[in-house]
């Protein structure tokens, strides 16, 4: 089977990082408006599960609308980021939350986990859907990833996932090299290549789309701002230490002369949604090489 290479990703730096960024809260006004377009497209799918795995699940800002949806179904929230999961054991472990209150019902299954996503100490083929929202991009796996999602998975289970695109923060990389300012910068996925991954890791009937958000300040110090509460930059080959008042500067200076003629300075993110069921039935084993049948020559008589 034909996998993605490992990304340009320090698993631990995200996890480092995102413990600096606790609990999350800051960075909702973008993760919570993915989260509701999410559960748009997962109104149509067709999904009754009594329980739901939330992979990258931070502090558990998702358990409220997942539960809105679907009010009697366990949680299971796994992160590999243990102060973000102290923080939703405190907010949520043990608690109906308000929709269960408003309805006097119990309280369903919760759960937190400290897990890589790609090795989720879950038994298979028990869980019938999985969510994750703006996770798979901090993963230096995600192939791996997305086969441990099919382990996991019931038959006709459904994943639905959202995820940063290529096109993300290409103002930023442009007033980096504008300003001279030399660091490595996040590398991000084509959904075309994740539609592919899919089909290859065990899935059918993948469904990919993206969408462009723009993003609009008033200042370059606001825009910096919301890109540490979003996650910073885990790329091992990143400007390390602490960047001085001129590198700042000249950071700010290079997205200045950015503005737009309406006065805004300008971020652009492509965010990626999909989903896909577990496939009845796969053939690929680990380590097994398939390639199309256009590429086999037959050999010629001796």
């Amino acid at each position: 089977m034909s996998s993605l290479p490992t990304l340009p990703v320090s698993t631990r730096h995200v996890a480092l990082q995102f413990a600096r960024r606790t609990p999350l809260d800051a960075a909702q006004f973008l993760y919570g408006e993915i989260a509701q377009r999410m559960l748009q497209r997962l109104s149509y799918i067709r999904v009754s599960p009594d329980i739901v795995l939330d992979a990258g699940c931070g502090a558990g800002h998702a358990i409220e609308p997942l539960r809105a949806r679907y009010p009697t179904a366990g949680y299971v929230g796994i992160d590999h980021c243990n102060p973000l999961l102290d923080i939703a054991r405190e907010r949520h472990a043990g608690k109906r939350g308000l929709w269960n209150r408003l309805r006097n019902k119990p309280v369903p299954k919760t759960e937190f986990l400290c897990a890589d996503m790609a090795t989720v100490p879950l038994p298979a083929e028990q869980t019938p859907l999985i969510w994750s929202n703006m996770a798979l991009h901090w993963h230096d796996r995600p192939h791996a990833v997305l086969s441990e999602w099919r382990r996991l998975l019931r038959p006709d289970g459904v994943v639905m996932f959202s995820c940063l695109g290529p096109a993300t923060f290409k103002e930023l990389r442009s007033a980096l090299h504008s300003a001279g300012l030399e660091t490595a910068t996040p590398a991000f996925i084509d959904m075309h290549d994740f539609g592919d991954l899919l089909v290859e890791s065990g899935f059918a009937d993948p469904v990919m789309d993206q969408e462009t958000l723009t993003l609009t300040y008033r200042t370059p110090e606001k825009l910096l701002e919301d890109l540490r509460h979003l996650g910073g930059n885990p790329h091992p080959a990143r400007r390390t230490g602490l960047v001085g008042r001129q590198w700042r500067q000249r950071l700010l200076d290079a997205l200045e002369k950015q503005r737009h003629l309406d006065g805004t300075i300008h971020l652009t993110l492509e965010v990626a949604y999909g989903h896909a069921w577990r496939a009845k039935s796969w053939h690929s084993a680990p380590g097994e090489t398939r390639i199309s049948a256009n590429a086999i020559t037959r050999r010629p008589k001796p």
